[in-house]
């Protein structure tokens, strides 16, 4: 997959493409049938597959107070779409220019002159250029102009409901991973590289490894049971914290897990964290021995989920 990051990074047009478009945010199950849906349309004619995505997401441009949060970081959405096995990955940076740009602009500058689209797979809910002027039916009656087939995209239904951004983000607000994980096609997970932390959890008695979360507005908050992949090729379990640690008055969002029965040094690791289950929110205590107690106490809880989990997969 080749990512191309702004339209003017793309050096020539493409000969020829099949192209879709969408915020793709948890590259869920539905996305990842849209996807299929491409890569077929696009081999049965011989051409490469385009996925175009914006950053940021256009609703976080026009109400960033009313946008949701997201399911997945930029760089952990490209790489759930690099396992799509997609041609071309490109990132239209979110700005007043191109919000501006009106349906018949957005077609001709990006679709036609740069792309060169033979084929457009889109749902019939997908709205585009200033506002929303265009859509599904637009493209429709106008396809013969622009040169390109518009295919419908189909709809993935898991009991009874359609798969969606919103319905996985519902799924976990409730605490339900596994529903989750289910309409996610894997278990909802935050990946990063550990860096180098206060040492405060050390100091406590329970060594943490610490990601750095950045600043965009993440959907889980607090102490949960996790599985951390990508040390020594193992699945280690352990008990995450994400939040702005407001006991030691902390501002970042970070990602810190202490890992049971672990203590090795691993700092420069990139590793991904799964989410299985909700232990507590997170809360501001009065002192560090306070917050140890209940460290302790979280520690306790997730290994008895462990434990639980073993038994009723075992």
């Amino acid at each position: 997959m080749k990512l191309i990051r702004g339209l003017y990074n793309l050096t020539r047009p493409l000969p020829a493409s099949a192209v879709t478009i969408g915020n793709f945010d948890g590259v869920h199950r539905g996305h990842q049938l849209v996807i299929s849906q491409l890569k077929q349309v696009a081999a049965s004619a011989s051409l490469p597959t385009v996925v175009i995505i914006f950053e940021p997401q256009p609703i976080e441009y026009f109400a960033p107070g009313k946008a949701p949060k997201r399911l997945s970081r930029f760089r952990e959405k490209i790489a759930y779409l690099k396992t799509q096995q997609i041609d071309y990955l490109l990132c239209l940076h979110f700005d007043q220019k191109l919000a501006g740009q009106s349906a018949e602009e957005f077609v001709q500058k990006i679709l036609v002159e740069s792309l060169n689209t033979r084929h457009l797979v889109i749902g019939d809910d997908f709205h585009f250029g200033k506002n929303r002027q265009g859509n599904f039916q637009f493209l429709k009656d106008n396809s013969e102009r622009f040169g390109f087939m518009v295919d419908e995209t189909e709809t993935l239904m898991v009991d009874g409901e359609r798969v969606s951004s919103t319905r996985i983000r519902e799924s976990i607000n409730r605490g339900d991973f596994e529903k989750a994980a289910e309409l996610l096609g894997r278990p909802y997970s935050l990946s990063g590289r550990v860096a180098h932390g206060q040492k405060l959890g050390r100091q406590l008695g329970y060594p943490t490894i610490n990601i750095k979360m950045g600043d965009k507005t993440l959907i889980v908050k607090g102490i949960f049971a996790v599985n951390v992949k990508g040390i020594d090729n193992r699945v280690l379990q352990g008990v995450a914290s994400i939040g702005t640690r407001p006991t030691v008055n902390g501002v970042d969002t970070i990602l810190e897990v202490y890992i049971l029965g672990f203590d090795q040094d691993v700092y420069g690791y990139s590793v991904e964290v799964e989410f299985l289950h909700k232990i507590r929110d997170e809360e501001k205590f009065d002192s560090l021995e306070e917050l140890s107690t209940w460290i302790g106490r979280d520690t306790e809880k997730a290994i008895a989920f462990f434990k639980q989990r073993q038994m009723t997969v075992g």
